[in-house]
């Protein structure tokens, strides 16, 4: 059954005098569970696309399914609502606060969103461990290797529960054994908890052991 549905999705962004077609009438399902890449050059359309998933960004035309539920069509505080409980995010750089340790930094995306602090602490030693993390949870980011950081970010983007993860090339910035392991921690997760994975990447060892793959080039699915 598909999960997310991108129908005829087209955007485009005027700078100056030039009209750039970042999407162009793009298609593609997604199911539930499944964990899919998104292959293509630079300026394909493959942060465009994530980002109008995501909710972050409006499509000028076509429609979005996420779980039968047609987000092109939900009012600013309903996207919200919806990006918060449904979408966790992974971005290249992994963001974390630097003041703060690594179980401080999983727990904020719920404190902030006032769920119960006990319950969270608990879910995000969970996470931590499941990321071979825990006996790093005391630890500031500054005292984490890059892979590690990246784990935390990970873990973070999971403290809400949500069904959809949407990662923007996570491993970007990661050496080829950090890389690896990161990409066998999605599958491990996805395993775990069972939600649907959509990442961004130019790894072809993640792209060939994904359940799906997605490849753009000038704003469109080929």
């Amino acid at each position: 059954m598909a999960y997310i549905e991108f129908n005829n999705i087209s955007k485009e962004y005027v700078t100056g005098e030039n009209v750039i077609k970042a999407l162009d009438e793009a298609s593609f399902i997604v199911e539930k569970g499944e964990l899919a890449v998104i292959l293509g050059s630079s300026g394909a359309g493959k942060t465009t696309l994530l980002q109008i998933i995501g909710t972050l960004d409006k499509a000028d035309s076509g429609q979005i399914l996420i779980n039968n539920r047609d987000v092109t069509k939900l009012s600013d505080n309903k996207l919200s609502e919806f990006r918060n409980k449904e979408i966790g995010f992974v971005f290249q750089f992994h963001h974390l606060l630097a003041e703060f340790t690594a179980l401080e930094n999983v727990m904020l995306p719920a404190l902030i969103g006032k769920q119960n602090n006990k319950e969270t602490e608990e879910r995000a030693k969970e996470l931590l461990n499941i990321m071979h993390l825990y006996d790093r949870a005391n630890h500031k980011p500054s005292q984490l290797s890059g892979g590690e950081q990246q784990r935390v970010a990970v873990a973070r983007a999971l403290i809400n529960s949500p069904s959809i993860i949407l990662a923007d090339e996570p491993s970007g910035n990661l050496d080829s054994r950090n890389a690896k392991e990161l990409h066998e921690y999605f599958f491990k997760l996805r395993e775990t908890y069972k939600q649907t994975f959509l990442i961004v990447t130019h790894s072809e060892e993640l792209a060939k052991m994904s359940d799906r793959m997605i490849e753009m080039q000038d704003g469109k699915i080929i």
